[in-house]
Protein backbone atom coordinates (compact mmCIF):
# COMPACT_ATOMS: atom_id res chain seq x y z
CA UNK A 1 0.00 0.00 0.00
CA UNK A 2 1.61 3.38 -0.69
CA UNK A 3 1.95 5.58 2.12
CA UNK A 4 1.79 9.39 1.93
CA UNK A 5 3.44 11.72 4.24
CA UNK A 6 1.95 11.69 7.12
CA UNK A 7 1.59 15.85 7.45
CA UNK A 8 4.64 17.29 8.40
CA UNK A 9 5.49 20.39 6.15
CA UNK A 10 6.97 19.62 2.99
CA UNK A 11 10.91 20.85 4.05
CA UNK A 12 11.31 18.17 6.44
CA UNK A 13 9.45 15.04 4.59
CA UNK A 14 12.13 12.62 2.87
CA UNK A 15 11.14 13.44 -0.63
CA UNK A 16 13.02 10.57 -1.99
CA UNK A 17 10.15 8.52 -0.39
CA UNK A 18 7.61 10.21 -1.96
CA UNK A 19 9.51 9.70 -5.47
CA UNK A 20 9.57 6.01 -4.85
CA UNK A 21 5.74 5.89 -3.69
CA UNK A 22 5.01 7.82 -7.32
CA UNK A 23 6.73 5.23 -9.26
CA UNK A 24 5.27 2.72 -7.50
CA UNK A 25 1.58 3.83 -7.78
CA UNK A 26 2.59 4.02 -11.55
CA UNK A 27 3.43 0.48 -11.86
CA UNK A 28 0.50 -0.93 -10.44
CA UNK A 29 -1.56 1.49 -12.40
CA UNK A 30 0.01 -0.31 -15.56
CA UNK A 31 -0.42 -3.61 -14.20
CA UNK A 32 -4.58 -3.46 -13.79
CA UNK A 33 -4.42 -1.36 -17.32
CA UNK A 34 -3.15 -4.31 -19.48
CA UNK A 35 -5.73 -6.36 -18.04
CA UNK A 36 -8.83 -3.83 -18.66
CA UNK A 37 -7.31 -2.27 -22.15
CA UNK A 38 -4.50 -4.03 -23.17
CA UNK A 39 -5.14 -7.37 -22.95
CA UNK A 40 -2.78 -8.93 -25.67
CA UNK A 41 0.06 -7.24 -24.27
CA UNK A 42 -0.45 -8.07 -20.72
CA UNK A 43 1.27 -11.47 -20.87
CA UNK A 44 4.00 -10.56 -23.24
CA UNK A 45 4.96 -8.09 -20.57
CA UNK A 46 4.34 -10.07 -17.49
CA UNK A 47 6.69 -12.86 -18.42
CA UNK A 48 9.28 -10.31 -18.81
CA UNK A 49 8.61 -7.68 -16.31
CA UNK A 50 5.71 -7.88 -13.33
CA UNK A 51 5.09 -4.35 -12.92
CA UNK A 52 2.37 -4.89 -10.08
CA UNK A 53 4.98 -6.98 -8.14
CA UNK A 54 7.61 -4.50 -8.38
CA UNK A 55 5.78 -1.51 -7.23
CA UNK A 56 3.95 -3.24 -4.33
CA UNK A 57 7.29 -4.24 -3.20
CA UNK A 58 8.55 -0.52 -3.48
CA UNK A 59 5.58 0.28 -0.99
CA UNK A 60 6.82 -2.40 1.38
CA UNK A 61 10.06 -1.67 1.35
CA UNK A 62 8.96 2.21 2.09
CA UNK A 63 6.71 1.58 4.58
CA UNK A 64 9.17 -0.44 6.16
CA UNK A 65 11.73 2.20 6.41
CA UNK A 66 9.67 5.12 7.54
CA UNK A 67 7.09 3.58 9.56
CA UNK A 68 9.24 2.68 12.66
CA UNK A 69 10.64 5.94 12.17
CA UNK A 70 7.08 7.59 12.25
CA UNK A 71 6.17 5.85 15.38
CA UNK A 72 10.02 6.55 17.50
CA UNK A 73 9.71 9.91 16.24
CA UNK A 74 6.50 10.73 17.93
CA UNK A 75 7.29 8.65 21.45
CA UNK A 76 3.75 7.74 21.30
CA UNK A 77 1.49 4.87 20.78
CA UNK A 78 -2.07 7.19 20.90
CA UNK A 79 -0.36 9.73 18.77
CA UNK A 80 0.84 7.09 16.23
CA UNK A 81 -2.50 5.92 16.31
CA UNK A 82 -4.37 8.83 15.61
CA UNK A 83 -2.08 9.98 12.44
CA UNK A 84 -2.55 6.38 10.96
CA UNK A 85 -6.37 6.47 11.69
CA UNK A 86 -6.72 9.99 9.85
CA UNK A 87 -4.05 8.96 7.09
CA UNK A 88 -5.91 5.53 6.05
CA UNK A 89 -9.51 5.82 7.09
CA UNK A 90 -10.48 8.71 5.30
CA UNK A 91 -9.88 7.68 1.61
CA UNK A 92 -10.91 4.38 2.63
CA UNK A 93 -14.21 5.57 2.82
CA UNK A 94 -14.15 7.35 -0.15
CA UNK A 95 -13.01 4.05 -1.83
CA UNK A 96 -15.67 2.14 -0.35
CA UNK A 97 -18.24 4.25 -1.49
CA UNK A 98 -16.97 4.05 -4.77
CA UNK A 99 -17.69 -0.01 -5.10
CA UNK A 100 -21.37 1.29 -3.61
CA UNK A 101 -22.06 3.27 -6.56
CA UNK A 102 -20.56 0.13 -8.50
CA UNK A 103 -22.67 -2.02 -7.35
CA UNK A 104 -25.28 0.20 -7.47
CA UNK A 105 -24.80 0.37 -11.36
CA UNK A 106 -24.71 -3.09 -11.71
CA UNK A 107 -21.36 -4.65 -10.84
CA UNK A 108 -22.14 -8.17 -8.98
CA UNK A 109 -18.41 -8.66 -7.88
CA UNK A 110 -19.24 -8.79 -4.70
CA UNK A 111 -22.94 -9.23 -4.75
CA UNK A 112 -23.05 -12.70 -2.94
CA UNK A 113 -20.84 -11.10 0.14
CA UNK A 114 -23.49 -8.10 0.31
CA UNK A 115 -26.33 -10.12 0.24
CA UNK A 116 -25.33 -13.08 2.52
CA UNK A 117 -22.15 -12.03 4.68
CA UNK A 118 -22.29 -8.18 5.42
CA UNK A 119 -20.92 -8.50 9.01
CA UNK A 120 -17.80 -10.33 8.35
CA UNK A 121 -17.28 -7.99 5.14
CA UNK A 122 -17.71 -4.60 6.82
CA UNK A 123 -15.93 -5.49 9.94
CA UNK A 124 -13.04 -7.53 8.10
CA UNK A 125 -12.44 -4.31 6.24
CA UNK A 126 -12.61 -2.08 9.33
CA UNK A 127 -9.93 -3.78 10.67
CA UNK A 128 -8.09 -3.76 7.09
CA UNK A 129 -6.86 -6.90 8.03
CA UNK A 130 -9.57 -8.72 5.91
CA UNK A 131 -6.98 -10.16 3.36
CA UNK A 132 -5.62 -12.26 6.84
CA UNK A 133 -9.48 -13.60 7.60
CA UNK A 134 -10.42 -14.91 4.18
CA UNK A 135 -12.56 -12.26 3.67
CA UNK A 136 -12.84 -11.23 0.03
CA UNK A 137 -11.67 -7.56 -0.59
CA UNK A 138 -13.85 -4.98 -1.83
CA UNK A 139 -11.10 -3.75 -4.42
CA UNK A 140 -8.34 -5.76 -5.36
CA UNK A 141 -5.28 -4.01 -4.46
CA UNK A 142 -6.95 -3.43 -0.67
CA UNK A 143 -4.74 -6.78 -0.04
CA UNK A 144 -1.90 -4.67 0.69
CA UNK A 145 -3.38 -3.11 3.26
CA UNK A 146 -3.75 -6.04 5.70
CA UNK A 147 0.13 -6.43 5.31
CA UNK A 148 0.22 -2.92 6.17
CA UNK A 149 -2.06 -2.87 9.05
CA UNK A 150 -0.13 -6.12 10.45
CA UNK A 151 2.97 -4.37 10.56
CA UNK A 152 1.75 -1.28 11.79
CA UNK A 153 0.46 -3.36 14.79
CA UNK A 154 3.74 -5.49 14.65
CA UNK A 155 6.31 -2.85 15.17
CA UNK A 156 3.20 -0.86 17.95
CA UNK A 157 3.80 -4.07 20.00
CA UNK A 158 7.75 -4.16 19.45
CA UNK A 159 7.56 -0.68 20.52
CA UNK A 160 5.81 -1.33 23.93
CA UNK A 161 7.61 -3.59 24.70
CA UNK A 162 11.32 -2.08 24.15
CA UNK A 163 12.22 -4.54 21.49
CA UNK A 164 11.39 -2.03 18.61
CA UNK A 165 15.41 -2.07 17.58
CA UNK A 166 15.43 -5.28 16.78
CA UNK A 167 14.17 -5.18 13.23
CA UNK A 168 17.48 -7.34 12.23
CA UNK A 169 15.77 -10.24 14.05
CA UNK A 170 12.21 -9.68 12.96
CA UNK A 171 13.38 -9.66 9.36
CA UNK A 172 15.30 -12.59 9.76
CA UNK A 173 12.50 -14.82 11.76
CA UNK A 174 9.94 -13.79 9.48
CA UNK A 175 12.16 -15.12 6.15
CA UNK A 176 13.01 -18.17 8.39
CA UNK A 177 9.56 -19.05 9.04
CA UNK A 178 8.60 -18.54 5.57
CA UNK A 179 11.41 -21.01 4.33
CA UNK A 180 10.83 -23.51 6.48
CA UNK A 181 7.10 -23.32 6.42
CA UNK A 182 7.00 -23.42 2.61
CA UNK A 183 4.59 -26.00 1.53
CA UNK A 184 3.30 -26.64 5.14
CA UNK A 185 1.92 -23.68 6.57
CA UNK A 186 -1.99 -24.03 6.13
CA UNK A 187 -4.04 -21.60 4.49
CA UNK A 188 -7.61 -20.41 6.38
CA UNK A 189 -7.08 -22.94 8.45
CA UNK A 190 -9.22 -20.45 11.33
CA UNK A 191 -11.88 -19.22 8.90
CA UNK A 192 -12.60 -21.79 6.65
CA UNK A 193 -15.43 -24.39 7.41
CA UNK A 194 -18.91 -21.80 6.75
CA UNK A 195 -19.56 -18.64 7.55
CA UNK A 196 -20.53 -18.69 10.48
CA UNK A 197 -17.25 -19.66 11.86
CA UNK A 198 -15.62 -17.02 9.57
CA UNK A 199 -17.77 -14.44 11.16
CA UNK A 200 -16.85 -15.70 14.58
CA UNK A 201 -13.04 -15.38 13.96
CA UNK A 202 -13.79 -11.90 12.50
CA UNK A 203 -15.45 -10.21 15.29
CA UNK A 204 -12.71 -12.57 17.87
CA UNK A 205 -9.73 -10.67 15.91
CA UNK A 206 -11.51 -7.85 15.70
CA UNK A 207 -12.29 -7.93 19.84
CA UNK A 208 -8.17 -8.88 20.35
CA UNK A 209 -6.94 -6.18 18.26
CA UNK A 210 -9.19 -3.27 19.58
CA UNK A 211 -8.00 -4.26 22.82
CA UNK A 212 -5.13 -4.77 22.68
CA UNK A 213 -4.57 -1.29 21.18
CA UNK A 214 -6.65 0.14 24.14
CA UNK A 215 -4.49 -1.45 26.64
CA UNK A 216 -1.18 -0.56 24.93
CA UNK A 217 -2.61 3.19 24.43
CA UNK A 218 -4.29 3.78 27.94
CA UNK A 219 -3.28 1.06 30.55
CA UNK A 220 -0.94 0.81 33.49
CA UNK A 221 2.92 -0.91 32.34
CA UNK A 222 1.80 -3.99 33.02
CA UNK A 223 -1.30 -3.56 31.15
CA UNK A 224 0.43 -2.39 28.15
CA UNK A 225 2.72 -5.17 27.74
CA UNK A 226 0.07 -7.23 28.03
CA UNK A 227 -2.04 -5.57 24.96
CA UNK A 228 1.28 -5.27 23.36
CA UNK A 229 1.84 -9.80 23.73
CA UNK A 230 -2.00 -9.65 22.93
CA UNK A 231 -1.78 -8.39 19.30
CA UNK A 232 1.54 -9.44 18.78
CA UNK A 233 0.30 -13.30 19.17
CA UNK A 234 -3.34 -12.25 17.19
CA UNK A 235 -1.39 -11.16 14.43
CA UNK A 236 1.42 -13.66 13.92
CA UNK A 237 -1.26 -15.97 14.35
CA UNK A 238 -2.75 -14.66 11.38
CA UNK A 239 0.32 -14.60 9.51
CA UNK A 240 1.06 -17.99 10.24
CA UNK A 241 -2.27 -20.44 9.43
CA UNK A 242 -4.70 -17.65 7.79
CA UNK A 243 -3.49 -16.24 4.73
CA UNK A 244 -4.91 -16.55 1.43
CA UNK A 245 -3.64 -14.43 -1.05
CA UNK A 246 -0.68 -14.59 -1.65
CA UNK A 247 0.10 -17.72 0.41
CA UNK A 248 1.66 -17.95 4.23
CA UNK A 249 5.23 -18.42 2.75
CA UNK A 250 5.41 -15.38 0.50
CA UNK A 251 3.19 -13.33 2.99
CA UNK A 252 5.64 -13.62 5.75
CA UNK A 253 8.29 -12.70 3.08
CA UNK A 254 6.49 -9.43 2.49
CA UNK A 255 6.97 -8.82 6.04
CA UNK A 256 10.34 -9.82 6.64
CA UNK A 257 10.94 -7.21 3.25
CA UNK A 258 9.20 -4.39 5.15
CA UNK A 259 11.41 -5.54 8.43
CA UNK A 260 14.56 -5.34 6.16
CA UNK A 261 13.27 -1.82 5.15
CA UNK A 262 13.52 -0.90 9.05
CA UNK A 263 17.03 -2.26 8.86
CA UNK A 264 17.90 0.30 6.24
CA UNK A 265 16.27 2.91 8.37
CA UNK A 266 18.79 1.75 11.48
CA UNK A 267 21.77 1.72 9.38
CA UNK A 268 20.92 4.99 8.02
CA UNK A 269 20.72 6.37 11.52
CA UNK A 270 23.98 4.95 12.31
CA UNK A 271 22.35 2.86 14.98
CA UNK A 272 23.66 -0.87 13.36
CA UNK A 273 26.40 -1.15 11.12
CA UNK A 274 25.74 -0.79 7.37
CA UNK A 275 26.79 -3.82 6.15
CA UNK A 276 24.34 -5.86 8.70
CA UNK A 277 21.97 -3.74 7.25
CA UNK A 278 23.23 -5.03 3.89
CA UNK A 279 23.18 -8.72 4.21
CA UNK A 280 20.00 -8.71 6.37
CA UNK A 281 18.22 -7.28 3.41
CA UNK A 282 19.79 -9.99 1.24
CA UNK A 283 17.95 -12.72 2.95
CA UNK A 284 14.29 -11.48 1.81
CA UNK A 285 15.67 -10.46 -1.46
CA UNK A 286 16.58 -14.08 -1.73
CA UNK A 287 13.36 -15.63 -0.22
CA UNK A 288 11.46 -14.05 -2.66
CA UNK A 289 13.43 -14.46 -5.63
CA UNK A 290 13.28 -18.19 -5.09
CA UNK A 291 9.58 -18.12 -4.02
CA UNK A 292 8.37 -16.76 -6.84
CA UNK A 293 9.87 -18.97 -10.00
CA UNK A 294 8.51 -17.08 -12.79
CA UNK A 295 11.65 -14.75 -14.30
CA UNK A 296 8.81 -11.72 -14.73
CA UNK A 297 8.42 -12.02 -10.79
CA UNK A 298 11.72 -12.50 -10.04
CA UNK A 299 12.88 -9.20 -12.25
CA UNK A 300 10.40 -7.15 -10.89
CA UNK A 301 11.54 -8.16 -6.61
CA UNK A 302 15.19 -7.51 -7.83
CA UNK A 303 14.43 -4.23 -9.80
CA UNK A 304 12.05 -3.19 -6.70
CA UNK A 305 15.15 -3.36 -4.10
CA UNK A 306 17.57 -1.58 -6.75
CA UNK A 307 15.26 1.11 -7.19
CA UNK A 308 14.54 1.36 -3.42
CA UNK A 309 18.43 1.34 -2.85
CA UNK A 310 19.07 3.87 -6.06
CA UNK A 311 17.22 5.63 -3.78
CA UNK A 312 18.98 5.70 -1.10
CA UNK A 313 21.74 6.57 -2.46
CA UNK A 314 20.12 9.22 -4.15
CA UNK A 315 18.18 10.72 -1.23
CA UNK A 316 20.21 13.98 -0.74
CA UNK A 317 19.53 15.01 -4.35
CA UNK A 318 16.56 17.15 -5.90
CA UNK A 319 13.60 15.32 -6.70
CA UNK A 320 11.85 15.75 -9.78
CA UNK A 321 8.69 17.86 -8.81
CA UNK A 322 6.30 15.38 -10.97
CA UNK A 323 7.52 12.24 -9.08
CA UNK A 324 7.22 14.22 -5.88
CA UNK A 325 4.02 14.88 -6.49
CA UNK A 326 2.87 11.47 -7.56
CA UNK A 327 4.08 10.61 -4.49
CA UNK A 328 2.02 12.95 -2.68
CA UNK A 329 -1.50 11.81 -4.43
CA UNK A 330 -0.09 7.85 -4.84
CA UNK A 331 -2.46 6.67 -1.93
CA UNK A 332 -5.44 8.15 -4.37
CA UNK A 333 -4.16 6.99 -7.07
CA UNK A 334 -3.68 3.55 -5.60
CA UNK A 335 -7.36 2.82 -4.01
CA UNK A 336 -8.76 4.69 -6.76
CA UNK A 337 -7.85 3.29 -10.30
CA UNK A 338 -9.01 0.40 -9.69
CA UNK A 339 -12.64 1.68 -9.46
CA UNK A 340 -12.34 3.48 -12.92
CA UNK A 341 -10.79 0.32 -14.25
CA UNK A 342 -13.79 -1.22 -13.60
CA UNK A 343 -15.95 1.31 -14.82
CA UNK A 344 -14.22 0.66 -18.15
CA UNK A 345 -14.94 -3.14 -17.68
CA UNK A 346 -18.62 -2.21 -17.41
CA UNK A 347 -18.32 -0.56 -20.86
CA UNK A 348 -15.86 -2.63 -22.71
CA UNK A 349 -16.64 -6.50 -21.32
CA UNK A 350 -14.16 -7.49 -24.38
CA UNK A 351 -11.05 -5.28 -24.73
CA UNK A 352 -10.44 -7.34 -27.66
CA UNK A 353 -13.03 -6.57 -29.55
CA UNK A 354 -12.82 -3.02 -29.18
CA UNK A 355 -9.88 -1.95 -31.94
CA UNK A 356 -6.89 -0.33 -30.36
CA UNK A 357 -7.30 2.93 -32.05
CA UNK A 358 -10.54 3.49 -29.40
CA UNK A 359 -8.37 1.83 -26.52
CA UNK A 360 -5.64 3.97 -26.24
CA UNK A 361 -7.40 7.01 -26.00
CA UNK A 362 -9.21 5.49 -23.64
CA UNK A 363 -6.68 4.92 -21.09
CA UNK A 364 -4.86 8.49 -21.99
CA UNK A 365 -8.74 9.32 -20.82
CA UNK A 366 -8.38 7.01 -18.10
CA UNK A 367 -5.53 8.38 -16.79
CA UNK A 368 -6.57 12.06 -16.72
CA UNK A 369 -9.26 11.60 -14.71
CA UNK A 370 -7.21 9.50 -12.32
CA UNK A 371 -5.02 11.54 -11.89
CA UNK A 372 -7.53 14.84 -11.69
CA UNK A 373 -9.86 12.73 -9.12
CA UNK A 374 -6.87 12.18 -7.18
CA UNK A 375 -5.30 15.85 -7.01
CA UNK A 376 -9.23 15.81 -5.88
CA UNK A 377 -9.07 13.86 -3.41
CA UNK A 378 -6.03 15.06 -1.91
CA UNK A 379 -6.92 18.83 -1.55
CA UNK A 380 -10.36 17.69 0.20
CA UNK A 381 -10.09 14.33 1.62
CA UNK A 382 -6.32 13.64 2.47
CA UNK A 383 -4.77 16.37 3.18
CA UNK A 384 -7.78 17.91 5.69
CA UNK A 385 -7.94 14.68 7.28
CA UNK A 386 -4.02 14.88 7.84
CA UNK A 387 -3.94 18.22 9.08
CA UNK A 388 -6.85 17.18 11.42
CA UNK A 389 -4.72 13.85 12.66
CA UNK A 390 -1.19 16.00 12.90
CA UNK A 391 -3.49 18.19 15.53
CA UNK A 392 -5.01 15.76 17.19
CA UNK A 393 -1.98 13.68 17.52
CA UNK A 394 0.36 16.84 18.50
CA UNK A 395 -2.07 17.46 21.32
CA UNK A 396 -2.22 14.16 22.33
CA UNK A 397 1.31 14.08 22.29
CA UNK A 398 1.78 16.81 24.60
CA UNK A 399 0.00 15.33 27.03
CA UNK A 400 0.85 12.10 26.95
CA UNK A 401 2.92 10.84 30.23
CA UNK A 402 6.48 10.01 28.98
CA UNK A 403 6.46 6.28 28.57
CA UNK A 404 10.42 5.49 27.98
CA UNK A 405 11.40 3.13 25.37
CA UNK A 406 8.26 0.59 25.71
CA UNK A 407 5.86 3.91 24.48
Amino acid sequence: MPRIPSGEPAGRRMAWLDALRGIAASAVVLEHAFKFLLPEAREPVKAVFEPGWYGVTVFFLVSGFIVPASLERRGSVRAFWVSRFFRLYPLFGVCVAGVALLVAAGWDGMHIWWDSRPVPLAVGHLTMLQNLLYVPNLVNVLWTLSYEMAFYLLVTAMFTLGVHRRSTAGSLGFAVAAVLGAGVLPATLLSSGGSGRMLTVVLLVATLVAAGLAAVIAGSDTVRRAGAILIGVTVLGLLAVNQTYPGPGQGLLILATMFAGTALYRAEQGQIPGKQALWVALVPLAGLWLAHGEPGLQLAIAAAWLTFGAGMALRHRRVPRLLAWLGLVSYSIYLLHPLLLEGVERIWPDPLAVPLALRLPALAGVLALLLGLSTLTWHFVEAPALRLGRRLSSGRARHAVAKGPGG
